[in-house]
């Protein structure tokens, strides 16, 4: 598979996971702006293994460290890092609301500068993600991210 096959198919999985995204609850039950500030850990050879830490910050003021694991099979192969990775979560009511499994596709590719986008989901709540890195990977998968409080 080329880079510009794995790209597309990286666009086109996201572009499908946001469209899934539900939009803000009746005024009543006011949405919040929350954000995700992470780094990770990857391997990858047919199953691939993630770890991580991070930061949720919401519009409100409220801060949760978390961390991050994941777990997928697919079509990939590699070792790499995510450094000041950056995500955006829709669908959330409170910060605790971002705490749990999310399913999960992604496509990577990467050598020396390495790089992911996905978006994950979990009923209402999803988060897109994106960040850069270093290390050698490539491949598509589908699993499981899970946020769990630090």
């Amino acid at each position: 598979m080329n880079t510009k096959s794995l790209g597309l198919l990286a666009a086109l999985a996201s572009a499908l996971a946001l469209s899934s995204v539900q939009p803000a609850q009746a005024a009543g039950n006011k949405s919040l702006d929350c954000k995700l500030a992470y780094q990770l850990n990857e391997w990858s050879l047919v199953y691939k293994h993630a770890t991580g830490t991070g930061t949720v910050t919401c519009d409100n003021g409220q801060t949760l460290p978390v961390t991050i694991s994941a777990k997928a099979l697919g079509l990939t192969a590699g070792k790499w890092q995510i450094d000041k990775g950056k995500g955006r979560f829709t669908g959330v009511h409170a910060i605790n609301d971002v705490l749990g499994k999310y399913a999960q596709a992604s496509a990577n590719i990467g050598l020396g500068k390495s790089g992911a986008t996905q978006v994950v989901s979990k009923g209402k709540v999803s988060l897109a993600l994106a960040g850069s890195g270093e290390g050698v990977n490539i491949g598509v998968d589908i699993g499981e991210f899970d946020l769990a409080a630090k």
